[in-house]
Formats: structure tokens, sequence, C-alpha cells
């Protein structure tokens, strides 16, 4: 919805006349995909009754309420009280009942109003179906594939070929959310093989659950016999080991590399590379920043919010370029790895997930180092391939217990697509795909 729209509606409800105009804005912060309203001191008392009884309360006034709604917020209302000597915030319940009362109200007519006027509903229905609505999932047969050189005891089913001939004829980013059973291992290692055959991948690398390291490399083996396959033991990652492993997976001419989770954990990617990485964000950030002045006449509080982004961002960069006691013989890059197969999946759930709502269930922001390692390697992968591609994901339960799981594999498998139609973070995914609804919850007792 284009920052003119919430504008306007907030207008019409505080009955502020066009030639205020210029009393009321609104920014969008794309780098932590935050909203901030901002009116000029001129309008402090105009329309009281709207701001702070009609649409607002006598602790939040609508203007707070609308940006806490742009930025999926419930209003929260604390007293300060004192304590032990101490002050204290505690929660108002009264107030922030009353105030989400009010949220609601503002949530409700912006429904009613936003798709009132034919025009601008039309706008916003194109606009949605460009962005969304224009792409229809090819549907893949693989029934014609042949294997030679696997084993001819062993018959791939339909759901198997259909899922080798999607990755092979694309080499697109895929997730085979295939039951328990389905034979995910053989259709991964026959896609290996195709993949090698039409020259798509020259070493592909399977990240496996520590304890089936062996059993996967028996089922390759028996797919497969003429395979050449690299199996990475815990031998290999020892310090005096590390540069002979590094050597014989780049230097030898591999089909696969079979490797355990925790030893794929142990190879970073280069400092070098997250140094690049992060110096471009700050670019951006600073660029957004001269914008901001150039466009608006008083940005202030939205260039507060970006520069504490770019000081948040420049001192990670600064830990990185002082880290340099690291063992810096193995890097991911140096493997020549560019093309990755990720078994069990749903163990790298726990990405980081930035979010600036506030007590919805299912919505975390622990973040695992594992599953932030597995997101830089995807997106490495990803960059040679020139898109999103390179990266198979195989689970049986890719969301198990909430949404976000949804939207955390969309940004390892699909991160090029979601940033072509500004979905940076979360909270804008949340905003266009799905709804908060607050309820009251039963205690399990």
């Amino acid at each position: 919805v284009d920052t003119k729209y919430y504008k306007k509606f907030l207008m019409k409800i505080l009955d502020i006349p066009y030639y205020y105009d210029d009393g009321v804005s609104i920014y969008f912060n794309p780098h932590d995909s935050s909203w901030r309203v901002d009116k000029s001191q001129y309008l402090r008392n105009h329309a009281w009754m709207k701001v702070h009884e009609v649409y607002g309360t006598g602790r939040a006034s609508a203007y707070r309420l609308f940006e806490d709604c742009l930025n999926l917020r419930d209003t929260k209302i604390y007293d300060t009280i004192e304590e032990d000597g101490k002050e204290k915030r505690v929660l108002n319940q009264a107030e922030t009942i009353a105030a989400r009362e009010k949220q609601n109200k503002i949530r409700e007519e912006f429904k009613d109003w936003i798709f009132s006027d034919p025009d601008r509903r039309d706008e916003l229905v194109d606009r949605y179906n460009d962005l969304f609505n224009q792409i229809r999932l090819p549907s893949y047969d693989g029934s014609y594939l042949k294997f030679p050189e696997m084993n001819p005891n062993i018959e791939l089913r339909p759901h198997q070929k259909d899922a080798v001939a999607r990755i092979s004829m694309t080499g697109d980013n895929t997730l085979l959310h295939h039951v328990v059973g389905s034979g995910k291992t053989y259709t991964m290692g026959a896609t290996m093989w195709k993949l090698r055959q039409h020259g798509i991948a020259r070493k592909c690398m399977f990240v496996v659950p520590n304890h089936i390291v062996q059993q996967w490399a028996n089922d390759l083996r028996n797919l497969l016999p003429n395979a050449k396959l690299l199996v990475a033991s815990k031998e290999d990652f020892e310090k005096e080991n590390r540069k002979k492993f590094v050597s014989k997976v780049a230097l030898g001419d591999w089909d696969g590399i079979i490797i355990a989770q925790s030893s794929f954990a142990k190879i970073p990617i280069s400092a070098e590379r997250q140094i690049k990485k992060l110096r471009e964000e700050i670019g951006r950030i600073e660029e957004t920043i001269v914008a901001q002045w150039e466009n608006n006449s008083h940005p202030r509080g939205a260039v507060k919010n970006l520069e504490r982004i770019k000081k948040n961002r420049e001192a990670q960069l600064k830990k990185l370029m002082d880290d340099t006691k690291k063992d810096d013989v193995l890097t991911f890059e140096s493997l020549g790895v560019d093309f990755l197969f990720v078994d069990e999946a749903h163990n790298y759930k726990n990405l980081f997930l930035f979010t600036k709502m506030n007590n919805v269930a299912g919505i975390s922001t622990a973040a695992s180092q594992r599953a932030t390692d597995l997101k830089l390697k995807c997106e490495y992968i990803n960059e040679l391939h020139g898109g999103d591609k390179g990266v198979v994901f195989a689970t049986g339960t890719p969301i198990s217990n909430s949404m976000t799981e949804m939207y955390t594999m969309q940004t390892y498998l699909g991160s090029e697509t979601l940033k072509e139609i500004g979905i940076n973070y979360f909270d804008a995914w949340a905003a266009d795909f799905g709804e908060t609804v607050t309820s009251l919850e039963m205690a399990p007792s």
C-alpha cells in the first residue's frame, strides 16, 4: 500500500484539511521495515477530540496508535512506580485495553475505507497481482528420464523422477517436502547424477545429520556404484588434517561430498566475504540517509533510526576486522562446492527473525549460529549461479509449529525473489500474507 494512502486515511479520520497537508509525514524505513508518523507543532491542538477521544485515548494519541498499527504492534501503556527506592515500569491493564480497542477501531475503518474508492481499489488489486499473483507453477514430468550407470535393481518412483526433473532442468532452489519414507536420499542422489551429466554442477555437497553419515554413504553407493564419493570424517577436521582435507576436496573430481552437520558448521564463510556484505549494507543505509535529507524538510526521526542501524552494522564490521586470530585455512569458498543438498533441513529453522511485533505466539527472535551460518553459505551458492539456484532442502516437516517457519524456508530458498517484490523482513511478509488475531488463550490446566 502506497504511503500516500496511509496519509490520506489518517487525514480523513482526524478531519485534517488539505491545506495542512505538510503537517503530517509518514516514513517507511526499508532497512528495518519500520514506519514512523510525524506531526508538526501547529497540529498539536487540531481535532483534539478525534485524536484523544474518538480514535485515541488520553494516554495514547491517534497518531501513536496509527504508527503502532503500521508496525504491527499492539500498544502497551505503562505506569512508573517506585519500589524499594527504585523506579519500575508496570503495565496499566485498563489503559492498555482502552488503547487496543481504539487500535481495532482504526484497523476496521481502514479496511472499509481502503477499497471504498473504485480507482484506488483497482490500483491496489493490480499492484498485488503484478507482485504476487502472476506466477503459474509449472508441473514437471520425469517419466522420460534415463539414469545410465545407476543400479538397475533400483527403480525410482514417479514422484522421485518428477523431483529430479524439476531440479536438473532448472537448477532452481527446491524444497523436497516429501513424507518420511518417500525416498528423499535416492531423489537427491539421482539429482546429483543428472546435474553432473548436464554440467550444471561440478561438485555437490550433502549435509546430513551426524548419526546417518555412514548410512547416507551406503545408500548412495548402492544407488550409484560408480559415483566418486568423499565422506568427510571427524578426523578430517582436526587442526593438523584440515589443509589436507581442503586440498582433497578442492583438487579432487568428486561427484558428491557427504558431510555431517556438525562438521559443516566448522567450515566458515571467509571473513572477507562477510566484511564485503556488511560494507555494502552500510553503503545502502548511507544512501537512504542522504535521500531522506534531500526529500524531506524535517526527517530527524527517520534519520535517527537509520543512524542507529548504521552504528550497529559498523560495530559488527569492526569486530569482524579485529578477529584475526581465527584459523582461516578452511573456508567454504575454497572447497569449490557449487551445489548444496541439506537433509533434515528443519534443523536449521531457528534463523534470526527481525520483527517489531510483540507478544505474538509462534514468533521467536532467538537465532542459532548454525542457521545463520547456513544462510551465508546458501547466499554464496546462489551468487555462483546468479539467482535463487543451487540449493536443495529436504525435510518431512518444513512447518511444525509456527507460520514463521514458512517465511524461514522462503528466506533460505527464495531470498532474491523476496527482495525483488520488496519483502526484506518478516513484518512485510506477515503484513502481506497473514493477519495477527488477538484472542484469549486457555491455560493448559
